[in-house]
C-alpha cells in the first residue's frame, strides 16, 4: 500500500504543483507583453492547479503513516514549508495575478512584487523536493 500512495503522492506533486509553478512564473511576462489572453489562461491553470495540489498533501499524509516517520524532523519542516507555500499560492500570488487581470493603469510595482512572491513559492516546492529525497536523519534507511 505504501508504494501505490507514494506513486499517486509523486505523480500529484508532478501534475499539479508543477503546472502551478511553471504558469505562475510565466504570468508577469506575460502581463509585461501585455498579451492578456495568455495572463488570463496562466492565472486559471495557477487557480484550477492548485485545488488539484491539494492532493499531494493528503496523499504525503497517507505515505508518512505507512512508513511510520509522521514525527520525523525532516517531515515536519516539509509540512510546515508546503503550509507557507499554500498560503503564499493562495493569500498573494493569485489575488496578485487577479487584481494585475483587472489592472487599467501601470502595475509595475505589483508586477515586481508578484514575480517575487512566484520566486519564493517555487524555492519552497524546491526545498520540500529536496527534504523528501534526502530525508535527514530518516530511520528509513535511504
Amino acid at each position: 500500500m505504501s508504494k501505490i500512495l507514494l506513486s499517486i503522492h509523486v505523480l500529484a506533486a508532478i501534475l499539479a504543483v508543477g503546472p502551478v509553478a511553471v504558469a505562475a512564473s510565466m504570468f508577469p511576462a506575460a502581463v509585461r507583453r501585455g498579451d492578456g489572453k495568455a495572463a488570463t489562461l496562466l492565472h486559471r491553470i495557477c487557480r484550477v492547479y492548485a485545488y488539484a495540489a491539494v492532493a499531494v498533501p493528503v496523499f504525503g499524509f497517507g505515505v508518512a503513516g505507512t512508513m511510520h516517520v509522521m514525527g520525523d524532523p525532516w517531515l515536519l519542516v516539509s509540512i510546515g514549508l508546503t503550509a507557507v507555500a499554500a498560503a503564499v499560492l493562495g493569500l498573494l500570488i493569485l489575488p496578485r495575478q487577479k487584481r494585475l487581470l483587472a489592472a487599467e493603469e501601470s502595475t509595475s510595482d505589483i508586477l515586481g512584487r508578484l514575480a517575487m512572491l512566484t520566486g519564493v513559492f517555487n524555492l519552497l516546492w524546491a526545498a520540500v523536493t529536496v527534504l523528501m529525497i534526502v530525508r535527514p536523519g530518516s530511520s528509513t534507511g535511504a
